[in-house]
């Protein structure tokens, strides 16, 4: 694979010569970029892959909806619908993305709206009957005809973009010099322990400008969920578990789950995979035949939205099925310092909206 991608290093120039001069052609105001008149938080990244940008819309929502009519956006990655739609409970991961169908579920009561119009989708949330007093845009940060008031930047600590190549050789949308328009960059997936001169390094990796807020963060796995009414004891070591999962790196998890049993077999599919039905027979022939008495199935929050289906619950409904929530946690004083910039950069804008 790695060859294959040397290979194609004069393809990633000619994309990234491409992808700077869009981007000069906004930053000298050329192409336009559309700023509204209310508070707009935008989270991206640089690289693709999985950097934590749900968990941290999640954050924020948690953050925000107490105190302010708040609202997201998303392109709705990998649905089958086109324009502009308001996501509801009964939608499917099919209709608005996997991801908004996991952050819906959790937030039911909050404004969902896909669009892969940034800018149509914030003008349609303002016309809409309940007008949000934020927005919150997820995995935005390379939609430049919308500026954000806040931007904020994730990389994975275990893929830092300054160490990275664009695509294809690497995983880079954009050159790392793309970085310079955030506000706050969070270095995510951090180990739980990470040692202040581990942080010195990659500050200095990083190089954050002046302008900038560079903040450490890390992922906290809660304890498994079930899906359905079939119960198993999960603290019995002597269980296997046999985990299913679509995400781009499962690492973590499975080094999580290690603390439930040393016996894990992993069945992974492509990051936002969408099951089939033909899937979870496959699925559910394997537990069934080859895994020992004491067993169950673990898979992700993003994965789980997806087995609403009705064929899929109903073969499902006999099976032991777990699911394991995720969340963003801040590193040391570096919480306090984020929730702060976020209610002040709401505060006062919404007072000048």
């Amino acid at each position: 694979m790695q060859v294959v991608r040397t290979i194609l290093f004069p393809v990633s120039f000619i994309y990234g010569m491409v992808t700077l001069l869009r981007n000069k052609l906004y930053d000298w105001n050329i192409l336009k970029s559309r700023k509204f008149d209310l508070p707009v938080i935008s989270i991206g990244n640089l690289n693709v892959g999985g950097t934590g940008k749900t968990p941290l819309t999640e954050y924020l929502v948690h953050l925000l909806r107490i105190d302010y009519k708040t609202a997201v956006l998303s392109r709705g990655y990998k649905r089958k619908t086109k324009g502009y739609l308001v996501a509801t409970s009964g939608h499917t991961c099919e209709e608005i993305g996997d991801e908004a169908k996991q952050v819906k579920t959790k937030f039911p009561d909050i404004q969902f709206a896909v669009d892969e119009n940034r800018v149509r989708g914030v003008e349609k949330l303002l016309s809409g009957d309940e007008v949000p007093e934020v927005i919150i845009l997820d995995d935005a940060f390379q939609h430049r005809s919308l500026k954000p008031g806040l931007s904020i930047l994730l990389t994975d600590y275990a893929h830092i973009y300054t160490s990275d190549h664009l695509l294809p050789t690497g995983d880079l949308r954009e050159y790392s010099s793309g970085a310079k328009r955030a506000d706050i960059i969070i270095v995510s997936k951090c180990p739980p322990d990470l040692s202040p001169s581990a942080k010195c390094f990659v500050t200095g990796q990083l190089q954050p400008l002046p302008h900038q807020t560079l903040l450490f963060s890390d992922i906290i796995y809660s304890v498994p969920v079930p899906f359905n009414d079939v119960l198993i004891d999960i603290s019995d070591q002597t269980n296997s578990i046999f985990l299913v999962c679509g995400i781009a790196n499962t690492k973590p998890l499975e080094q999580y789950l290690k603390q439930y049993s040393e016996h894990l077999t992993i069945r992974t599919f492509p990051d936002h995979h969408g099951y089939s039905l033909d899937d979870w027979l496959e699925i559910k022939n394997s537990f069934e035949s080859v895994f020992s008495k004491n067993k169950w199935i673990c898979t992700t929050e993003k994965d789980i939205v997806k087995l609403y289906k009705p064929e899929i619950r109903d073969l499902i409904k006999d099976l032991p099925v777990y699911y394991i929530p995720i969340k963003t946690e801040f590193q040391g004083d570096d919480k306090l310092l984020f929730n702060k910039l976020i209610y002040d950069y709401v505060g006062k804008n919404k007072k000048n909206s």
